[in-house]
């Protein structure tokens, strides 16, 4: 997917102007357009510093259309990001071409770093099927205001540019991997069977020079895998599969395994959704997507780590050979697990794949899946969840969320939580049929999948889709997960 190109320049000169400058009680004269925005608060009777939480636009006397606002040096990432896609909706609803983006101020490289990765992650065409598609992509941004440094300034804007290349090249990285994670997640069932994504995942990984390894279901039939296989027999055509993707960095020193549920339709199997609740199950894979997406940006921003991927591709029908509750199924590594209900599913895969990835003891492993319906519950649309196996892990997954943005709650998994599970007729039973604390019974149930004491985190992701966007994305499908585990990377 094409992102716009970024320029620098010393002034504004596009039909489209975004003004971001530091929170203020009084509005400078230093400000671009500063006399138009002081008649546009004149007139909606606004105070110069509630900018910093209402964004507005007005159109200057040359036509150009010009959005202000301010960021708070004193609110998180997340305050900051809602309040630069307000910005930037005001502006990209009109499908420019070209984006102004001017900052000042002690931060201008935050205000700018804000801004860009906005544009670029809100600006790009999402899939859609119409007869005549209309949208206009944006092609260019032009970037004023950072602050050139001293040894520098006799080289002008061109050096500037250059000093500045890293931090937005990562960024544009980071861009494509949000991009990637919500244009597989929006694409229609049909176009994303799991035998379709294979085919995708073996293009982006010649493309990205990723090691591609599959484990079809004839291999994970032979393997013992009977916790996948019981969820993809149910389907006409077995095209699923455990995807093996492989990136290393010849100074890495550690290795982490990323682990994605790829659920490409649920349709609750024998247990069947009511359709309210089947609406939007071929987002079921976006744990699968979030994986791709960090793995695309890390390999772009050619991060110093070894990444080992696996995604659990298959599909939950309901048919003659589907799973069935009270089936009595073996996972890989041994378990035997007695079925409660089939839409449990997600489970079910991601513990003969979080098998897989532990057997090759990764320093860390962190798995994403839409998993459980009492996460949202718990946290709504805004926040995801995550466990860790220590508080300490935990902890540091919170505080890498508030960096990016990205919220997350961390939740308990105490052991006394799992006689809950306890079978009489299995080792142990796949869920409860009364759904309480579902988000943590499901952890202690895969925690039992877990190899060699791996260290892990395992994100329920309820944040994947939030109507009218989330933090610094406007789409409903945000790519929740790829910024922070991007993040969890590089720390």
């Amino acid at each position: 997917m094409d992102l716009a190109q970024l320029t620098f320049s010393t002034k504004l000169a596009a039909p489209h102007q975004l003004i971001l400058f530091p929170k203020a009680k009084t509005l400078s004269k230093d400000v671009a357009h500063a006399d138009l925005l002081a008649t546009v608060l004149k007139r909606r009777d606004m105070k110069a510093d509630e900018l910093a939480k209402s964004p507005v636009a007005a159109n200057a006397a040359n036509g150009t259309l010009v959005a202000w606002a301010m960021i708070d040096e004193k609110k998180d990432t997340f305050a900051q990001q809602v309040v630069v896609r307000k910005a930037l909706q005001l502006l990209l609803e009109e499908q420019p071409k070209v984006l102004g983006i001017a900052v000042s101020g002690a931060m201008a490289q935050r205000a700018a770093e804000l801004a860009v990765y906005g544009a670029w992650v809100n600006s790009a065409l999402m899939p859609v099927h119409k007869k005549k598609d209309e949208r206009k992509a944006l092609q260019k941004i032009e970037l004023c205001g950072l602050p050139v440094r001293a040894t520098l300034v006799a080289k002008g804007v061109r050096q500037q540019a250059g000093s500045y290349k890293k931090a937005f090249d990562e960024l544009r990285a980071q861009a494509e991997g949000n991009l990637l994670c919500r244009e597989l997640t929006i694409l229609p069932p049909n176009e994303l069977t799991p035998g379709l994504y294979r085919q995708r995942v073996k293009k982006l990984a010649t493309a990205n020079k990723w090691k591609y390894e599959e484990f079809d279901m004839k291999k994970l039939r032979a393997m013992g895998a009977g916790a996948f296989v019981a969820v993809a027999q149910g389907s006409e055509v077995e095209d699923a599969a455990i995807v093996h993707l492989t990136y290393k960095h010849p100074k890495a020193k550690q290795t982490v395994a990323l682990v994605g549920k790829g659920i490409c339709f649920d349709t609750g199997g024998h247990n069947l959704k009511p359709s309210r609740y089947m609406h939007n199950m071929h987002e079921d894979m976006n744990g699968s997507a979030v994986t791709l997406g960090i793995l695309l940006a890390a390999s772009q921003q050619k991060l110093p780590v070894n990444i080992d991927c696996w995604l659990a591709l298959a599909q939950n029908h309901i048919s003659p050979k589907a799973y069935k509750q009270n089936d009595i199924v073996k996972a890989l590594n041994g378990t035997n697990i007695e079925v409660m209900h089939t839409d449990a599913e997600g489970r079910m895969v991601l513990a003969d794949t979080l098998t897989l990835a532990s057997r090759a003891k990764p320093k860390l492993m962190i798995d994403f899946a839409t998993l459980t319906g009492s996460m949202a519950m718990a946290l709504g649309a805004r926040y995801s969840g995550v466990f860790g196996t220590t508080d300490e892990l935990a902890q540091r997954a919170v505080s890498v969320g508030k960096q990016v943005g990205e919220r997350l709650c961390a939740f308990p998994q105490d052991e006394d939580y799992e006689p809950a599970l306890d079978s009489k007729v299995a080792d142990i039973k796949q869920c409860t049929l009364d759904g309480e604390a579902d988000h943590i019974l499901a952890t202690r149930f895969l925690k039992r999948f877990v190899e060699h004491d791996t260290p892990w985190l395992h994100v329920d992701l309820s944040a994947s889709r939030c109507e009218g966007g989330l933090g610094i994305v406007a789409h409903d499908v945000n790519g929740f997960g790829v910024a922070w585990g991007l993040k969890m990377l590089q720390g």
